[in-house]
């Protein structure tokens, strides 16, 4: 009987217990909540526990046999800061706040790999790394900087991410760029306020901030050499209050993804250029705040391989494409693989809304294939 089928076995409980997640959704850094949960469950299985990692994140560890080998196995806890669009009996419990991503799936993946792994054999030490605030909140770097990998060594590291429109029991990984950095930016244009009655008077910063959304389209378009691969994406612009005032101030903010830190410099640059050159060109001020949150996720050659022949040992070779092509979604998850060899992989999870959608529903039937990984790599990297 391999992992899969030994979860299998205990999947409903695993099924309340991402539910009971789901219900219950906390945003990055205050998974107090759902770390309290985590603990108890491991404790519960006889594992060591260490709490309040980076704020709010959960560190498991098994030890077993007299290997000096170590691996983790990482999973994210929190929650996104929007509305769900559901109808599940399991909704939502907590105005603005959504498991839109899957990471209560994550999580129980990750406890469902604990629960085996407590009476598996294998020869080494595991630990289980149950981190806050994924989403851009910095939570990675948060336990990196409370010493995770001083306190937990670990040889290697994996995770996974649901993917909607996969098929349950298929795996997408591929060497090297996996995921995009991500930075986020928010510029504040300053003119001078005036009557809509009289915009001759004022300087409108909605006027200038229309004009710098323009512009900085071209930096993808005309500065980013075609070789390479970029987005940027302006996601909100705020600016006045009533029908009748030219305001103060106007604000644009939204995000930007790259492949290389040289690329994510590149634009940095040229949108300050622009939105100060623009601003100026209409006698107002532009002030950017570029501000890189996540690393690109670089998977490790080696550790790939040995991840997606851990996924074909459970479901066949046939079920895991090894060539999947890079997305531009960021993961914070690459910062600890900066500093350990790992890969992270992508796990089907159905068909659904895609994430980040008020409408985005995790299918339980996915937690036993992703669980089943985690504990297979772990077994197979500390088999002695």
């Amino acid at each position: 009987m391999n992992a899969l089928d030994s979860i299998r076995a205990f999947a409903d409980e695993l099924t309340e217990l991402r539910r009971d997640f789901h219900a219950h959704p906390e945003l990055g850094l205050e998974e107090v909540r759902t770390a309290e949960i985590v603990a108890q469950k491991l404790e519960s299985w006889g594992i060591e526990v260490h709490r309040a990692v980076g704020t709010t994140g959960v560190v498991g560890v098994i030890r077993k046999g007299t290997g000096k080998a170590s691996i983790g196995l990482r999973a994210d806890m929190d929650c996104l800061p929007m509305e769900e669009q559901t109808n599940l009996p399991y909704r939502s419990q907590s105005p603005g706040k959504m498991h839109a991503c899957g990471h209560d799936g994550h999580t129980t993946m990750l406890l469902g790999a604990a629960k085996y792994l407590a009476s598996a054999d294998f020869d080494g030490t595991v630990n289980l790394i149950f981190q806050p605030g994924e989403e851009g909140i910095g939570g990675a770097l948060a336990m990196l900087n409370d010493g995770l990998f001083d306190r937990f060594p670990c040889d290697a590291i994996f995770a996974l991410h649901n993917r909607p429109g996969m098929d349950i029991g298929k795996f997408a990984i591929s060497k090297g760029p996996s995921a995009a950095g991500g930075a986020f930016f928010d510029i504040k244009i300053t003119g001078t306020g005036t009557h809509g009655a009289r915009p001759e008077v004022g300087i409108d910063p909605v006027l200038v901030a229309s004009h710098i959304v323009s512009a900085l389209q071209s930096i993808v378009a005309r500065n980013v050499p075609p070789t390479d691969t970029a987005v940027l994406s302006i996601t909100r612009i705020n600016g006045g209050d009533a029908y009748n005032v030219i305001p103060e101030t106007a604000t644009i903010a939204g995000t930007a993804r790259a492949f290389s830190p040289t690329v994510m410099a590149l634009i940095e640059t040229n949108m300050k250029r622009i939105a100060k050159g623009t601003a100026e060109a209409f006698g107002a001020t532009a002030d950017v705040d570029f501000r890189v949150i996540f690393a690109p996720l670089i998977n490790d050659a080696a550790q790939t391989d040995a991840l997606a022949d851990a996924a074909a040992s459970l479901v066949g070779d046939a079920a895991v494409d090894r060539l999947k092509p890079p997305g531009m979604g960021s993961e914070d998850f690459s910062f600890m693989m900066e500093k350990v060899p790992g890969a992270y992989i992508q796990v089907g999870n159905g068909e659904s809304a895609q994430l980040h959608n008020p409408a985005y529903n995790y299918n339980d039937d996915c937690t036993p294939y992703g669980a089943a990984l985690l504990a297979t790599i772990a077994q197979q990297k500390l088999a002695g």
